[in-house]
């Protein structure tokens, strides 16, 4: 079992191989997770289609997966992925992030308080919200 971070999603997986720096995910998973769709034109969300390239077809295409972290650092968005390979996320390109920075709304994200007890954002809409963020660099 993996679990795995999206933009807007949270699941443990299974059926997946964590090699080093490859997430290899059923075509099945990758659109419940991403939204992105192998289609014989590559990998298709919405009508944006990505093309495979045929001389690293190798390194996003094995048997009847695909490397969905390959395709996600081959698009420029970060993923990340912790030592034992049971946990990754695979981060928003910029274009997305620096959309929600214009809009000056936080977005949507759920953290727990000192006894762990999750809160989510937006259950806190219509209340007075103090919130603080820094940043190491």
């Amino acid at each position: 079992m993996v679990w795995l971070v999206t933009d807007d999603k949270e699941l443990n997986v299974a059926g997946v191989i964590a090699d080093g720096t490859a997430l290899w995910l059923s075509p099945e998973v990758v659109e419940h997770a991403t939204g992105w769709k192998l289609k014989p034109e590559g990998l298709c969300r919405g009508e944006i289609c990505v093309p495979i390239p045929a001389l690293r077809a190798e390194t996003f295409l094995r048997d009847d997966k695909i490397n969905v972290a390959e395709f996600w650092r081959f698009m420029g968005w970060p993923v990340v992925s912790a030592d034992a390979g049971d946990a990754w996320m695979l981060g928003q390109g910029a274009s997305a992030r620096s959309a929600a920075l214009e809009s000056l709304e936080a977005p949507d994200f759920i953290l727990p308080d000192l006894d762990g007890v999750p809160h989510k954002l937006s259950g806190e809409r219509g209340k007075k919200v103090f919130l603080a963020t820094w940043a190491s660099w």
